[in-house]
């Protein structure tokens, strides 16, 4: 199969999906242009700021890309393009696009907190904190591992060593360099009301310039030392006003990701090179070694559908939404956008794939590698090209990273806090934890241990758990839409499809586990926490579809918000 003709058919498919099912949901849930958002009601210049439309879909977008959509279809490439394609059409039209946009939506109508607010509103506080405690496990799980990817992409040791590596202080400085002009352009946006669009050349310009300053000036430092400085700039970074760091630079970042989607269209359109990559190589994939269900939607999760997604949007997003209104192209389109780069990372795996084999080195490189080939079509080099693409998948992990620790230290505050209580008028411990400083602190040292004592050992879990966060989501916005007498039937199928999927890897790895640590396992200590997490996780699970299930199929009014 031509590579042109997947990607046209991907975006007929996506499009569609967005102009016909997008607007669709956005009328059967009221949204409603003329209602203030919390971004308005409950403004209070730190977390809750409104943005404007385009710098909130670049922060957005930018915050749960991650390396997700590369990563996830370029290791599912196993079971061959037509199922991996399939799964990222149709799961993310009707899957993931809906779960972001709801997630968004719902914590919108209950004042831009997260999803474990809309819990104990709709369910019950039992079910609140029980999914608070699981997001932020996962989320600490996040901080450790795109902290780790972070330092990796940083790190080039010193000149003339075996470590040294010119690509990665080339990156380094280059992300510095934009950090600073991220600051300058929410200062002169926010607070000297500079006009967007001029602001927005100026800026785009600015970071051209910081690319070729970074590329020619590398930074070399040790893992030791970008160890300690990401892990200091996450707690800076989580703490600021969002509008002096993570609004201007998730925006200015959004057109570093874009213009990374746009040579990447170039060069399919232009090279349109054949898939190699078999159209559909077995249940048991090129190995034999896994089961296309649950494998598949585990591991391709952002580009179909992931629950971290589910606390970005109810998380950071919801608390600058500006109108109702851009709830659905920031929500709904953003997934797409996302959806779109899944695709092109699948047709990268695809070209390399030869002699029955993967490509070699890991799914950024073979993301890269593939994309700089392309272009090489147009007269681009190669080595600049491959240089480019790894620093923007980079600028996702950074900010993925940062958005992440905001996002855990919601999930502390929000433990603390019930419904109806206001946290002005805590006294002790709560009023300890729930301040922004000490609750980001708890969570920076938390990730830091993780990422120095080894977070690999239970990383194999986060696929099911992040995934298991999506159908919790899920459930959450049908109790609470159901609840005030809205259309939830969309939710059903998903719902009870990624719960099946999460479910079953669990018991598959618990299992498979146990058996490894009665056989003499290698690994006992990390076989150990595996078989550990996998049953509370699964225990968690069941615990809460029981009380989401009891509010479904209850007929108790609520109030409409």
């Amino acid at each position: 199969m031509n590579s042109l003709v997947i990607l046209l058919i991907s975006i007929v498919v996506l499009v569609c999906g967005y102009l016909f099912y997008g607007k669709w949901l956005a009328k059967e849930w009221g949204v409603d242009p003329s209602r203030e958002t919390p971004a308005h009601t409950m403004a209070d210049g730190l977390d809750y700021c409104p943005a404007k439309a385009p710098v909130l879909l670049g922060h957005h977008f930018a915050s749960i890309a991650g390396a997700g959509p590369i990563n996830g279809p370029i290791q599912a490439a196993i079971f061959g393009w037509v199922p991996v394609l399939l799964w990222i059409l149709l799961g993310g039209v009707f899957f993931g696009a809906t779960h972001d946009f709801a997630a968004l939506f719902s914590s919108i109508r209950h004042e831009g907190k997260s999803i474990g607010h809309v819990i104990e509103v709709n369910i019950g506080r039992k079910g609140k904190r029980l999914f608070l405690v699981f997001a932020y496990l996962t989320l600490l799980l996040v901080v450790a591992a795109f902290g780790s990817i972070v330092v990796g992409t940083f790190a080039s040791g010193a000149e003339g060593t075996d470590a040294f590596n010119l690509a990665n202080g080339r990156t380094a400085s280059i992300s510095m360099l934009f950090i600073l002009l991220a600051i300058l352009f929410g200062f002169f946006v926010y607070r000297r009301n500079a006009p967007l669009g001029v602001s927005t050349v100026i800026g785009v310009a600015a970071l051209i310039g910081c690319i070729a300053l970074g590329y020619n000036f590398p930074v070399h430092m040790t893992a030791t030392f970008w160890t300690f400085f990401v892990l200091a700039y996450i707690l800076i970074a989580s703490v600021t006003p969002v509008w002096i760091l993570l609004q201007p630079r998730d925006y200015l970042n959004s057109f570093l990701l874009y213009g990374m989607i746009i040579l990447a269209i170039v060069g399919i359109v232009v090279a349109h090179p054949v898939m190699n990559l078999p159209a559909f190589t077995g249940f048991r994939g090129i190995a034999g070694t896994s089961y296309l269900f649950p494998v598949l939607f585990i591991t391709v999760a952002c580009g179909a559908i992931s629950g971290f997604h589910s606390l970005v949007g109810s998380g950071t997003t919801a608390k600058q939404l500006d109108n109702e209104k851009d709830a659905m192209a920031i929500g709904y389109g953003g997934m797409l956008i996302e959806c779109g780069l899944a695709v092109i990372s699948l047709i990268c795996v695809g070209v390399l794939f030869a002699d029955g084999a993967m490509p070699a080195g890991t799914p950024t490189v073979v993301f890269a590698t593939g994309i700089s080939q392309m272009l090489t079509t147009v007269g681009l080099s190669a080595d600049v090209m491959y240089s480019i693409l790894i620093l923007a998948v980079s600028a996702f992990c950074l900010t993925s990273l940062d958005t992440a620790t905001r996002l855990a230290r919601y999930m502390l505050q929000e433990f603390f806090v019930d419904e109806g209580e206001d946290v002005k008028n805590l006294t002790g411990f709560k009023k300890l934890i729930a301040n922004p400083f000490v609750s980001t602190l708890i969570t920076v040292i938390l990730g830091g241990l993780l990422m120095t004592g080894g977070y690999t050992k239970i990383w194999p879990l986060f696929g099911a758990a992040n995934q298991l966060l999506a159908a919790l989501a899920l459930l959450a916005c049908a109790a609470w839409l159901g609840n005030i007498g809205k259309n939830n039937k969309m939710f059903y199928i998903p719902m009870v499809f990624m719960l099946c999927a999460t479910l079953t890897s669990l018991v598959i790895t618990f299992v498979t586990k146990c058996q490894s640590l009665a056989g003499g396992s290698e690994t006992v200590a990390a076989d150990a926490l595996q078989v550990f997490f996998s049953a509370v996780l699964f225990i968690l699970a069941i615990i809460l579809v029981v009380e989401g299930v009891k509010t479904l199929t209850s007929k108790k009014p609520a109030e409409a918000k």
